[in-house]
C-alpha cells in the first residue's frame, strides 16, 4: 500500500472513531429510560444494584449491535408492525417501572457500597428495559448505515464496536459511583418518599415519550 493511501485510510478510521464516540457520549448524556433506571435502582439497591443493572444495559447494547449487523435493524425500522410492537412493549414496561417507583416510595435508600436488595434481578431490568427501547434501534441502526459502512472493514468494525461498548462503560462505572458517594446518598435518604415518587413520574413521563417516537 502506498503511503498515501495508507494515510488516507488511517485519517478515514480517526474521523470514525470520533464520530462514533461523540455520537456515544451524547447519547449517553441525554436523559432516559437507561438513565432513569441506573438512578432509581443505584439508589434504591446500591452500588451493586446499579453496576448490574449497567450491565444489563451493555448486554442489551450488544444485542443492538448484533441484529443491526445482521440487518434485521433496517427491517425493524421499516416495519410498521415490528417497530410499534417494540416501542409499545418498551412504554408500557417503563410504566410498569414507573408505578412500581410509586410503591415502593417509602423504600429506604441502600447505604453507600451496602449489598443490593434482594429479590431483585437488576441485570434482567437493564437488560429488558435497553433492549425494548426503540431509540436503541434507531442510534445503532444510524450508526450502522452512516458511519460504520461496508467499506470500513471487519477489524474496523469491531474496533469502532469496541471504542462504543467501552465508552458506554466507564460512563456507567462513573455515574453509579458518583451516585453512590455518601453526601448524596445522606441526602437522598432525608427525601426518599419525594424521591422515589419522582422517578416513578419520571419513568411515567418516559414511557409516554417512548410511545410517541416515529420511525
Amino acid at each position: 500500500m502506498e503511503t498515501g493511501q495508507w494515510a488516507r485510510k488511517n485519517h478515514d478510521v480517526l474521523e470514525q472513531v470520533l464520530i462514533v464516540a461523540g455520537l456515544t457520549v451524547l447519547v449517553l448524556i441525554s436523559p432516559g429510560p437507561d438513565m432513569a433506571l441506573v438512578l432509581r435502582n443505584t439508589l434504591i439497591g446500591g452500588r451493586l444494584a446499579g453496576v448490574q443493572t449497567s450491565l444489563g444495559i451493555l448486554s442489551g447494547n450488544l444485542v443492538h449491535i448484533s441484529y443491526c449487523v445482521a440487518g434485521i435493524g433496517w427491517l425493524i425500522s421499516q416495519s410498521i408492525v415490528a417497530f410499534s410492537v417494540l416501542k409499545y412493549a418498551g412504554a408500557a414496561y417503563l410504566l410498569y417501572l414507573g408505578l412500581q417507583s410509586f410503591r415502593e416510595s417509602r423504600t429506604p435508600v441502600a447505604p453507600a457500597g451496602g449489598e443490593p436488595n434482594r429479590g431483585r434481578n437488576w441485570y434482567l431490568q437493564g437488560l429488558i428495559n435497553n433492549v425494548l427501547n426503540p431509540k436503541g434501534t434507531l442510534f445503532y441502526l444510524g450508526i450502522f448505515t452512516v458511519v460504520i459502512t461496508p467499506e470500513t472493514g471487519a477489524l474496523g468494525m469491531l474496533f469502532l464496536i469496541l471504542t462504543m461498548m467501552l465508552i458506554c462503560a466507564l460512563f456507567w462505572l462513573i455515574f453509579v459511583l458518583t451516585l453512590d458517594r455518601p453526601a448524596i446518598r445522606d441526602f437522598l435518604e432525608k427525601s426518599q418518599v419525594t424521591v422515589n415518587r419522582i422517578f416513578g413520574a419520571v419513568l411515567i413521563m418516559l414511557a409516554v415519550r417512548v410511545a410517541s417516537i416515529e420511525r
